[in-house]
């Protein structure tokens, strides 16, 4: 090489290290407990990230499969779990922000970028030296010295090998590694088909006689959406602050269908965000995955790993419901009818575009009581003193906002949490409003997931965010929450205390790292709490006068805890058949999507079928998440949380002690267990049915 090639060589690589010096992804982090500096971010900063990191893990991964000594827990399989760092940290932010701050830039490089981090994981995967030396640990593990968590987390990877193709041979592990790379970037393309229609519809009314009947709170917020749009009038979205209260009030039938259809139809249009087609390629891959390993379906493949362990206890569940909550349905759903035909004559059928503006009339009529009544008393700021003072209550932990610490967004906040002895425990982000760059629904994950060191018995703790898509504030008003919003809070908070009081050794089993129909058992216990009047005069209170929420409002909120609770019930119901039809299938799909799904959920189904609506085209859960043959999770963790949260109603709403045992026996301890045997440990039974029946006031059937 020259004087002048070496010149050039030198200087390339000062510019190199001059620019990952840069990058907030190579230096360790000078803030508040080591959280990740997102005013220090961009987007340039994660491509190159994402491929040092999977260099250094293609490196620690060679280095375990060349070791000459034979192989043991700590030098292969302890050695693969705290392998790739740099790029689990990087993937960890650069997925998490592609759900609450994406751009354009940041999904074109997912695009980019893909199928080469999927081609690194399945170069793992599929790498036979390294599956032979975790095998050869697997098979002895019974007589090695390793404690019970060491066992748990050598049986998780081993079977996580073995999912991934790692038993197959030559040829199977090479179509496994081409239908699992294909795979990704359906679910990616999906996702982001999704994100890009919800964003681009417009519903714009100029007319404000058309928008009688909705609230002054949702026409000041459509005008501002208007503004922030550079339209004139009034402009209404696809996103649940906007969508929702405009199908609970708007009297104009037509525009309720046209918002209806809008939601509905959403990626089955004629143009670029269609998933028709990726609805059919997504169901029938996976297929292909699950016979591959050796399974009929997807479903009995998934359900492996899950309480549930097969279709059957699913069916069987699903079932269940459907046989005890239909007839409930049936009569919640005449009683609307009959309203409906008293307002608009004796040939009226409720249509599902009109279920949320009679059922608004009807529990008004019945009850008193409607969203607007409420919303003064769930004032945002009101409502996280309320949810974070419940945590301080049952636990003893508390919450310091530090400013100090980076954000990814202006309208995140971040909290330090103490345990009841004053100790660090976690950071807690919260992000509440909705944006063109945050995808729909709420949800919880981690920047940072905890772990020990096993040598110095440090114990890393977690930095854990909570997603949402609540209520704004407008120009004059703060953010006032629905009631439904104020349940999602405590559901996603549960969560987030999952996170938050995980003690494990190993980060991939700590905090929500457990069975899909195990890990909504924390969130939904939260929500019990919503209805209860000890909780709720603790903070609301009338944003403008003060006045705690009046005792007569409370007990009618009470009241109102079991309106059109079947129907709810059936609706879950039908997009968890929904679910299992798509992943049960046995033959390759072809045929009309919108008709398989109209029998695949029809047995869950009280209103009349719309010819042009598709939920499958929009279920991001089940197509781009972590929950395909998984949705009955949310029955299925509802039945856990009804038993489970009677023992507080036995013992004392805010018991200690029962919340410590909740605390210790579920929360801190991820998956280094069976669920079923931490459940056992905490309640002293197994679940059943009943108590969600009783809760419901659906009749328990005598056995």
């Amino acid at each position: 090489m020259n004087i002048r090639n070496i010149s050039i060589t030198l200087l390339l690589l000062f510019v190199m290290n001059m620019a990952n010096a840069q990058n907030p992804f190579f230096a360790t982090p000078n803030t508040p407990h080591g959280t990740f500096p997102f005013n220090e971010l961009k987007t340039e900063h994660y491509e190159p990230a994402i491929r040092e990191g999977m260099r250094l893990q293609k490196i620690e991964i060679d280095d375990i499969c060349n070791n000459p000594a034979a192989p043991t827990f700590e030098n292969t399989v302890l050695a693969y779990e705290k392998s790739g760092e740099l790029l689990s940290n990087v993937l960890t932010v650069f997925g998490t922000l592609q759900g609450a701050e994406t751009n354009d830039d940041m999904l074109a490089l997912a695009q980019k970028l893909t199928p080469e981090m999927s081609k690194h994981g399945n170069d793992i995967r599929l790498n036979e030296k390294l599956f032979a030396r975790i095998k050869a640990v697997y098979e002895q593990m019974d007589r090695a010295d390793l404690n019970p968590e060491q066992k748990r987390l050598t049986d998780k990877i081993y079977k996580g090998f073995v999912r991934s193709g790692a038993n197959l041979d030559e040829a199977s592990r090479k179509q496994y590694r081409e239908l699992s790379e294909k795979l990704s970037l359906l679910t990616l393309q999906y996702s982001q088909n999704n994100l890009k229609e919800t964003n681009e519809y417009m519903l714009v009314v100029d007319d404000i006689n058309k928008l009688a009947g909705l609230p002054e709170s949702v026409l000041t917020a459509a005008s501002e959406t208007a503004k922030a749009k550079g339209v004139e009038g009034w402009v209404f979205t696809l996103q649940g602050p906007s969508y929702i209260p405009f199908m609970q009030y708007a009297d104009n039938r037509d525009l309720r269908k046209e918002l209806y259809m809008a939601y509905n139809t959403k990626c089955t249009h004629d143009n670029e965000y269609n998933n028709l087609n990726n609805v059919k390629e997504i169901a029938n891959t996976r297929m292909q995955i699950a016979q591959l390993m050796g399974f009929d379906n997807f479903a009995a493949y998934n359900l492996q790993e899950r309480m549930a362990e097969n279709s059957n206890a699913v069916y069987n569940l699903l079932e269940q419901l459907v046989t005890a909550y239909t007839p409930v349905a049936q009569q919640e759903l005449n009683e609307l009818q009959t309203l409906a035909r008293a307002d608009q004559g004796n040939d009226f059928t409720v249509m599902p575009w009109d279920w949320g503006y009679y059922s608004n009339k009807l529990k008004d009529k019945k009850y008193n009581l409607n969203e607007e009544m409420l919303r003064p008393y769930f004032e945002l700021e009101n409502v996280k003193k309320g949810v974070f003072g419940l945590a301080t209550e049952l636990f003893g932990i508390t919450f310091k906002k530090n400013t100090d610490i980076p954000i990814y967004h202006e309208e995140v906040d971040a909290y330090e949490v103490f345990d009841k002895d004053g100790n660090y425990l976690a950071v807690l982000y919260t992000d509440f409003h909705p944006r063109a760059g945050k995808r729909a629904g709420a949800w919880m994950t981690e920047f940072k997931g905890q772990w020990k060191d096993e040598k110095t018995g440090d114990n890393s703790r977690p930095h854990v965010s909570i997603v949402m898509n609540f209520t704004k504030p407008t120009e004059d008003k703060p953010a006032l929450l629905s009631f439904d919003e104020f349940d999602t809070f405590l559901h996603e908070f549960g969560h987030a205390l999952h996170g938050i009081f995980a003690n494990t050794t190993y980060e991939s089993m700590s905090g929500t790292s457990v069975y899909r129909d195990f890990v909504e058992l924390p969130s939904q216990l939260m929500e019990n709490y919503s209805t209860e009047k000890d909780f709720l005069n603790t903070f609301a209170k009338h944003y403008q006068t003060g006045e705690v929420i009046p005792e007569e409002l409370i007990n009618r909120i009470k009241e109102t805890a079991n309106f059109n609770i079947a129907y709810a019930c059936l609706r879950q119901v039908s997009f968890g058949l929904l679910d299992m039809g798509w992943h049960t299938i046995e033959t390759p799909f072809d045929g009309d999507v919108r008709a398989f799904e109209k029998t695949a959920w029809q047995k869950a189904q009280l209103l009349p079928a719309v010819e042009d609506a598709c939920m499958s085209t929009q279920f991001s859960h089940i197509f781009a998440g972590g929950y395909a043959a998984g949705y009955y999770s949310y029955k299925w963790a509802e039945v856990l949380d009804a038993d489970a949260f009677s023992l507080f109603q036995q013992e004392g709403l805010f018991n200690p002690a029962v919340a410590e045992s909740f605390r210790e026996n579920i929360l801190s301890k991820g998956g280094t267990e069976h669920p079923m045997e931490l459940y056992k440990r905490f309640r002293g039974q197994e679940p059943s049915i009943d108590a969600l029946l009783i809760r419901n006031g659906i009749e328990v059937q005598k056995k």
